[in-house]
């Protein structure tokens, strides 16, 4: 499990299984978001599937999947949500982290400044600076 700590409230990873999640309870995470579609590859597991796993190590799950349709302000604020309800640091996950990381930086618009975002995200490893018109808008 590759973790990505974009801040000291959230961190980001590629593809997580359902056997991670007590680890990820350990870690001192208590949220989860799913932010990839069902059915991106034959060897990924559902939604479901990971809701029960996270559900069953005591974490909260939310399922915000980004796909083929692009973001949505519906997405952006189902992830702002999720983070601003979270008890603790909250793990986000997709295939590689893009996406999530993506939605964090989205929804985060107007609360930070537009550089701040993209510098937190970029010492992630994840380049943001092609939203930095969208993240100054907000």
């Amino acid at each position: 499990m590759e973790l990505k700590r974009i801040n000291d409230h959230v961190s980001v990873a590629p593809q997580i299984s359902p056997e991670d999640m007590p680890a990820i309870k350990a870690a001192g995470f208590t949220t989860v978001i799913n932010n990839r579609p069902d059915g991106e590859s034959f060897d990924q597991p559902a939604a479901e599937t990971m809701q029960a796993a996270a559900e069953a190590a005591g974490l909260t799950y939310h399922f915000i999947p980004l796909g083929r349709d692009g973001v949505s302000s519906r997405m952006v604020e189902e992830t702002e949500a999720a983070l601003e309800g979270s008890a603790g640091p909250v793990l986000a996950f997709c295939r590689s982290g893009t996406r999530s990381t993506t939605l964090w930086a989205l929804s985060q618009a107007g609360k930070m400044p537009a550089q701040e975002i993209v510098s937190q995200a970029a010492h992630a490893g994840y380049d943001m600076s092609h939203l930095l018109g969208h993240l100054s808008q907000k």
